[in-house]
């Protein structure tokens, strides 16, 4: 059994339910639900973020120890083809629910029954048995999973990756809670799944307490890292010159959707903090904001320019808009340091990416970052999110130019231990176990 399988033992002080004897077979195919983004997204824009990397990275891992996986989302533009191979074993179904263009996330509720009956069409033309198993992403397609895997006589596996009340216990200022509709969705998925796939320790914690979650039916994974694209490669002098940045300046880097929750004006505010006490800073410091506008942050999609410009630190902040994955890593590459005030995260695989490419991190100490960030050796963790602390832990890279570097080794050292690999295999574990309770709990039902 995987390292990052069911810590949950001394956590939650359950026994761990996921060994097997070795007969019990993996799914040959699983049907895989993302309602609301889709794989084939841009992360950064919209709603594409950490979960879209997600699910390609572990469904074409999956494929690479023979579990086939189709990929159910909705389609958002037309014309798109009903089916395109995301990779070998990786097929990515278009489901049409609603309006293809300015539907927001909140709206899709409403479309549920036309994606699940989308997904329903797409298994009646398989025979029997076609699929072995769901695994549904987020609640919206909880809810669509719960239905099919019913339907289908299957076990449903299901992953948060976020929670409406851990997100409304730690809210930014002005931004909205989720819907109490969120949080009835939520508790009935959390009671239909088979399992519960957490990505830390700490977010199994919380369903347990805030959704009264089963401990046996919940296992925790690590979410992994993509460690060829995420690499130190040819390092950082190499990776500045690439994008035209300074080789002399400290660069701390924001990278991700630009919304309340993921707190970028925390940076914005530290960074002139930093110049308002030492303004010979400015020569020399760099801070490039990577990502689009996201969720609440739509509704004012130039708020960080105009807070930039009203701290007068335009001339420092470049906006850039969202990039492909080995352009994401030169952004990394070239940091000084990634900066991550989240008020949420159920894990922060951005911080695993930059510390595979020799970066270390300043983040929140919230959710999973305390698991991929070790705090004084490959990045700082910053408890609550005064923007005078995170001004405090950049002055570190400011007054000592080798610590980049001492901890850019560590975290890259550390970020090895997240390979998607083991994230997929611990994956199929859980699948596994789950079709083994499955058929036991049906064949004790039948008598």
């Amino acid at each position: 059994m995987s390292q990052y399988v069911s810590r949950l033992a001394g956590t939650l002080a359950a026994p761990p339910r996921l060994r097997f004897p070795g007969q019990h077979r993996k799914p040959r195919r699983v049907a895989m639900l993302s309602v609301h983004t889709s794989p084939l997204h841009q992360p950064g824009t919209g709603d594409a973020g950490g979960m879209n990397v997600y699910i390609v990275e572990l469904a074409k891992r999956l494929a690479a120890v023979g579990v086939e996986v189709e990929v159910f989302t909705r389609a958002t533009t037309g014309g798109l083809p009903p089916v395109v191979e995301l990779a070998p074993g990786v097929l990515v179904r278009h489901v049409d629910a609603g309006p293809y263009e300015g539907l927001a996330k909140e709206d899709l509720p409403a479309q549920l029954c036309a994606f699940t009956h989308g997904v329903m069409q797409a298994w009646a033309g398989h025979r029997p048995g076609h699929y072995d198993l769901v695994h549904s992403h987020y609640w919206l397609s909880g809810h669509v999973g719960w239905l099919a895997a019913e339907r289908w006589g299957v076990p449903l596996v299901h992953a948060m990756h976020t929670m409406a009340k851990v997100k409304n216990a730690a809210l930014a200022e002005g931004d909205t809670p989720e819907p109490p509709a969120r949080v009835i969705g939520e508790t009935q998925i959390v009671e239909a799944a088979d399992r519960l796939i957490a990505n830390t320790a700490e977010e199994a914690a919380e369903l347990v307490r805030h959704y009264d979650a089963d401990p046996a039916k919940v296992a925790v994974v690590h979410p992994g890292v993509n460690l060829e694209c995420f690499r130190v490669a040819d390092g950082r002098a190499a990776a500045r010159a690439r994008l035209g940045l300074p080789q002399d300046a400290v660069i701390p880097l924001f990278a991700g959707r630009i919304q309340p929750l993921k707190a970028p004006d925390v940076l914005l505010r530290a960074v002139a903090l930093l110049l308002d006490e030492d303004p010979s800073l400015r020569s020399h410091l760099v801070v490039p904001v990577v990502g689009g506008p996201s969720g609440s942050g739509l509704a004012k999609p130039e708020g960080l320019q105009k807070l930039a410009a009203r701290l007068g630190i335009t001339d420092v902040v470049r906006f850039r808009p969202p990039v492909a994955q080995n352009r994401l890593a030169d952004w990394f590459r070239a940091a000084s340091v990634l900066v991550m005030p989240s008020y949420s995260e159920s894990f922060g695989l951005c911080a695993i990416e930059a510390q595979a490419t020799g970066t270390p991190v300043v983040a929140a100490c919230v959710g999973g970052l305390p698991v991929a960030v070790r705090d004084g050796e490959t990045g700082f963790l910053v408890p609550g999110h005064d923007p005078a602390d995170y001004a405090r832990a950049l002055r570190r890279f400011v007054d000592d130019q080798r610590l980049t570097d001492r901890m850019g080794a560590a975290a890259a050292r550390h970020a090895r231990g997240f390979g998607w690999d083991t994230a997929a295999s611990a994956t199929a574990d859980v699948y596994t176990a789950a079709m083994h309770e499955h058929r036991r709990r049906v064949r004790s039902h039948h008598g």
